[in-house]
């Protein structure tokens, strides 16, 4: 017979309470609690019996650190160099990795693109979105030739467990999260009820048959993953597909990572074929870097251990209302009124009656201090109206004070510059003497330099 339960869930923090109140009690957020019902059945023969089946492990005991051995086999490449970046070196027997992104990024094309680059490997791909006839219709596109590769369209997780349990695939793709669901549970597909108890199940099978799980999620209006938060705590790995539909290149951004560095990024080329890897992003995000325009100045931001070179633009016009605009993109909003504010303070640049526009060329969004004295240049040029000399490159964080603070990885960026062939590099004041490098300690100091007063 079965049995009803009700309750309801934050959203945002996954904590469960018996009645309605106006904010969670524990993250203190307002109007985000969920009404969940689940039905439970309480007959031994239920649906879920395969699924208790596959997660029957043997006889496990506390061991010692140094009695648990990792052997190279735990790690396995990809063959897609931008996305082993990402992950560490490549994936990880078992790992639980959930990529998000835009719709139309590209999500599905780089899950299916996995199976194409590992032939060797069982990739069982279930769909909840897409038939079989419109995924064999991309693998033509992607000229995909794996006979590994399984496709199942079923939404359906109980029966989705049975075919693992007879697959036993190395790789297990769920497209999407938010489709799949558990019959035992008297909750529509992607409510909070069914991804957090999906995605545990799931979990359950990625660790104890070391499958490797990726899970594609959704992303809400504001680019954050769909589905409670307790998701992302659940998985191994959270991967952001990032990139503008109107350019080629897209950009995997690394958010959590068990098995490696987070705030990692990859760089691909989206092609007829597929997605194609970027090893040198910044001749990608340079190439069509106009020097002799006004309000251009080159940045160096790092992400990860990779130094990335790029372009900021600025535009300044007189304003044509009462209230000025400050309009970015790329580049956070409020820093931008933080910067503007020290020239105005410290330095006499008059910004109050213009117009503000910064533009981050490519569409990368950059969240680097170090970029600030690029974005500070590019608004002074860009409001003298008088060009930025050509091959000069600009690292530093500016302060209040109108300082030039110190940034990490400063010999990296001085490295990467060089090598993409800029002759000047302005940074914050350090002990590095090179031909070319040429510190500064204040925004005035670095105006007479490159201004000539």
């Amino acid at each position: 017979m079965a049995k009803t339960k009700s309750y309801f869930t934050c959203i945002e923090c996954g904590y469960n309470t018996p009645r309605w109140m106006g904010s969670c009690p524990q993250c203190k957020s307002w109007n985000t609690l969920v009404e969940q019902v689940e039905t439970q059945s309480s007959s031994k023969g239920s649906e879920n019996h395969r699924a208790r089946l596959l997660l029957q492990e043997t006889e496990s005991n506390p061991r010692k650190l140094e009695e648990i051995e990792l052997t190279e086999d735990d790690r396995t490449t990809t063959k897609m160099p931008e996305f082993d970046r990402v992950l560490g070196g490549g994936l990880v027997k078992g790992s639980f990795i959930l990529l998000g992104g835009d719709p139309g990024v590209g999500k599905s094309t780089l899950a299916l693109q996995i199976a194409r680059e590992n032939p060797g490997m069982k990739v069982l791909y279930c769909s909840g979105e897409e038939s079989a006839t419109q995924i064999k219709q991309r693998a033509k596109r992607m000229q995909v030739e794996s006979s590994g590769l399984l496709i199942f369209p079923e939404t359906d997780l109980n029966k989705i467990t049975s075919e693992v349990e007879k697959h036993k695939p190395d790789i297990l793709i769920i497209d999407s999260i938010q489709t799949v669901y558990r019959p035992e549970i008297q909750s529509m597909p992607g409510t909070v009820a069914q991804i957090r108890e999906s995605a545990g199940l799931l979990m359950r099978i990625a660790k104890q048959t070391l499958t490797t799980t990726l899970l594609i999620g959704h992303v809400t209006k504001e680019g954050d993953l769909a589905g409670p938060r307790v998701l992302e705590h659940m998985v191994d790995v959270v991967l952001q597909f990032e990139g503008d539909k109107s350019l080629n290149h897209r950009i995997l951004r690394v958010h959590k990572n068990r098995f490696g560095q987070t705030f990692e990024i990859g760089v691909f080329e989206m092609n007829q074929t597929g997605l194609r890897d970027v090893t040198n992003p910044s001749e990608l995000f340079l190439s069509e870097f106009s020097d002799g325009i006004s309000g251009n100045a080159a940045a160096c931001i790092l992400e990860g251990n990779r130094p990335i070179l790029l372009e900021v633009q600025a535009l300044v016009a007189a304003s044509s209302y009462g209230t000025p605009q400050r309009t970015s993109s790329g580049f956070d909003h409020r820093r931008l009124s933080l910067l503007l504010a020290v020239l105005e303070k410290r330095t006499g640049f008059r910004f109050s009656d213009k117009d503000v526009f910064v533009n981050v060329a490519g569409g990368l969004k950059l969240q680097d201090t170090a970029s600030d004295l690029a974005v500070i240049m590019a608004l002074v040029s860009a409001l003298i109206d008088k060009p930025i000399p050509v091959k000069k490159m600009f690292i530093g964080e500016v302060g209040l004070g109108a300082e030039i603070r110190s940034v990490q990885g400063l010999q990296a960026r001085i490295l990467e510059a060089k090598k993409s062939g800029f002759d000047e590099v302005y940074v914050p004041g350090s002990d590095v003497k090179a031909k070319g490098i040429y510190s500064v300690k204040n925004l005035p100091e670095l105006f007479r330099q490159v201004f000539q007063g």
